[in-house]
């Protein structure tokens, strides 16, 4: 895990029979900005290199706080340092844990956001009626079946994947059972359970985990965590917890400025960016950004998770039930 509190970012030309290619590369530290330029500009030489020498490689790095498509370390403001991970702001101003060691993962309830289920009903619907023009000959009919299933598969999704969750107990229930089901599979694992805005968060603490362990992915697909999550787990090499309530989901409806909220802000901008955290940190203390429900498994809890659960419990108001989750 990397998360830098100085960034910088180096520019590379080279002109040759009239053709220019510019490079530009950022680059990191956590001691200083000497340091970062210095990574930044070797980062642009080999860069520049690489492509004269006929590789295809992007000329500019895009500037993202948290992504977890290329790797590229954390991008966000720190906020503070503890020996078992780093608070960071994100892009639209709550605080994040990010944690090497403590296995944290979400799960949404909202069970039919993939469009991949409406393809594949869709395949399935088109699979029919060639079978139907197969068996009976009558290829217009299968055609118009064709048809019919090309537009009907979307809205069919949407009715029917909802009232198959309903009625195998709601999403709460389908999620719980996935989760016991893992237990039951793994008796020394021990999690706690919250309940977030939109479903459930797990902690693991009967040991430290490795975003690298091989049983780190057999738990998140076992209970269905978010694959963008996932992704972002394996390049950044660390778990990741949301601290603070969603701006949004507490009335502020105007967002982090300048936007993108993407870390380090130009000095110009940082009047107008600290008047909005300050009124962000003033509201954020009435909500919850999850409720702790219970605690299960084998019941064990190492030390080095510890000093985790206390923080994260702390900031989230997770022990409050009485405030609103955001």
């Amino acid at each position: 895990m990397i998360v830098p509190d100085f960034w910088a970012e180096a520019r590379r030309q080279h002109r040759d029979k009239g053709k220019q290619v510019t490079v530009r590369r950022y680059g990191w530290s956590e001691v200083s900005e000497e340091e970062a330029r210095a990574m930044a500009e070797a980062r642009a030489d080999q860069a520049l290199k690489q492509i004269l020498a006929g590789e295809n490689l992007n000329r500019r790095e895009a500037r993202v706080a948290y992504n977890g498509a290329d790797g590229l370390p954390i991008r966000e403001e720190v906020l503070e340092r503890h020996p078992f991970g780093v608070v960071t702001r994100n892009v639209y101003g709550a605080w994040c844990l990010n944690t090497e060691k403590a296995l944290f993962a979400d799960i949404d309830f909202d069970h039919v956001r993939s469009s991949g289920k409406a393809w594949t009903f869709r395949l399935a619907l088109l699979g029919l009626a060639v079978l139907t023009g197969i068996l009976t000959g009558q290829w217009a009919l299968a055609l118009g079946l064709a048809v019919g299933a090309w537009f009907m598969a979307g809205p069919l999704t949407r009715w029917f994947f909802p009232e198959a969750v309903r009625a195998k107990g709601g999403p709460d229930t389908i999620a719980r059972q996935k989760l016991d089901a893992f237990l039951s599979r793994n008796p020394a694992w021990n999690v706690r359970l919250y309940r977030t805005p939109a479903g459930f968060r797990v902690l693991a603490t009967h040991r430290p985990f490795e975003p690298g362990d091989p049983e780190v992915p057999e738990f998140f697909n076992a209970v269905s965590t978010d694959p963008l999550y996932v992704r972002m787990c394996a390049n950044q090499k660390c778990f990741r917890a949301r601290l603070t309530g969603k701006p949004w989901r507490m009335g502020i409806t105007e967002p982090m400025k300048p936007r993108p909220g993407v870390w380090p802000v130009a000095p110009e901008h940082l009047e107008r960016r600290n008047a909005w955290v300050q009124a962000y940190e003033a509201r954020f203390s009435e909500y919850a950004a999850c409720h702790f429900l219970d605690s299960l498994g084998s019941g064990e809890v190492h030390e080095s998770i510890r000093p985790v659960i206390e923080l994260h419990d702390r900031l989230c108001r997770a022990m409050d039930t009485s405030r609103v989750l955001a």
